[in-house]
């Protein structure tokens, strides 16, 4: 069950000001798919505008955090009408025992980053045979 493996720490809005004091600039919480096989979760993090390069996932003490730095700049000009903010994205999420940690992987593509949560074989349902 994802919520046993993993709980969302941020809710879907901007990112709280006391997350990350020493970066400038808005950073948004980026909208999250969590889906579960027997075998891992696969997390689906919407995250446009970020290349590959520019996101760091570091996990320790069980927290998975996930941040992307944007690089684009505003037009140069004069502001008639700006309804699209542009920023980096932060996210963070508990990750318990029944995920091996040692074998998660991460893969980006137009925008979107996933990635692969293996659960521990201690997590993973096994059937048991009956020996007649």
């Amino acid at each position: 069950m994802a919520n046993q493996e993993m709980q969302v720490v941020d809710k879907k809005e901007l990112a709280p000001e006391s997350a990350e004091l020493t970066r400038n600039g808005l950073y948004f919480t980026p909208a999250v798919d969590i889906f579960e096989t027997d075998t891992e979760l696969s997390v689906v993090v919407d995250m446009p505008g970020i290349h590959p390069d520019d996101i760091e996932i570091d996990l320790r003490e069980n927290i998975l955090t996930l941040v992307g730095e944007s690089k684009e700049e505003q037009p140069k000009g004069e502001d008639l009408l700006v309804e699209y903010k542009s920023g980096g994205y932060y996210r963070t999420f508990r990750v318990n025992d029944l995920i091996d940690h040692d074998k998660i992987a991460a893969s980006m593509s137009d925008g979107v980053l996933t990635l692969k949560l293996p659960k521990s074989a201690k997590a993973t349902p096994r059937k048991i045979p009956v020996v007649t």
